[in-house]
């Protein structure tokens, strides 16, 4: 089965916004989605990018909450109206979760799904390993199984491995999601990620 590759972070608010259509676009198009979770902190460094706390007031106001709240309504999709209070936690063993969930043939698709809506709606901490196990059993998945493969040397390079793509691949952040080798940068390009599965776009000029 052709592949959409998804490169993003269990916390991230615009792979919330787009997991939805995600899922329906692999549906309708007849893809597998191959989940790539990844260290998006070293990521954005990576590419230069300075941290949350240190970008200007009025960046954080515009992207992160009015472009969050607008994409929310037009993709239909219920969110808390705060930043989550633990946005701020270590979010890798969720994303390790994520990756066990894929070695091990599970529904990697309903449980990242279970993680952002959880961080996202219910503002569920995602470095806790009860709510971690609590939302795992909501997608249907043995959470204290996914808690101990989460500690593989084989989960913790896979991981490893998504992050030193991404950088490779010269990502700006999540999600990414890749179409026979274009990438596609932000949720924002679903609708063109899902004409892509349907029709190649051309190359660029240069």
């Amino acid at each position: 089965m052709p592949e959409i590759e998804y490169f993003y972070s269990a916390h991230s608010a615009f792979a919330f916004l787009g997991s939805a259509e995600l899922m329906a676009i692999a549906k309708r198009q007849g893809r597998r989605i191959r989940h790539k979770p990844m260290d998006l902190h070293r990521v954005m460094a990576a590419r230069g990018s300075t941290g949350f706390g240190q970008r200007d007031a009025d960046y954080i106001r515009y992207h992160f909450r009015r472009e969050i709240w607008r994409w929310a309504e037009f993709r239909g999709v219920e969110i808390m109206n705060a930043r989550p209070t633990h946005h701020s936690n270590d979010f890798l063993l969720a994303n390790r979760m994520l990756v066990a969930s894929g070695e091990e043939g599970g529904d990697t698709d309903s449980l990242a799904h279970a993680f952002l809506v959880g961080h996202w709606r219910d503002d569920a901490d995602l470095a806790d390993r009860a709510t971690l196990k609590a939302l795992a059993a909501k997608a249907g998945a043995d959470g204290e199984a996914l808690l101990s493969d989460a500690e593989r040397k084989s989960v913790h390079a896979a991981h490893d491995a998504n992050t030193e793509e991404a950088i490779a691949l010269k990502m700006f952040g999540s999600p990414t999601y890749v179409v026979d080798g274009d990438l596609f940068y932000g949720q924002d390009h679903l609708e063109m990620l899902e004409r892509a599965c349907q029709k190649p776009f051309g190359p660029s000029p240069d």
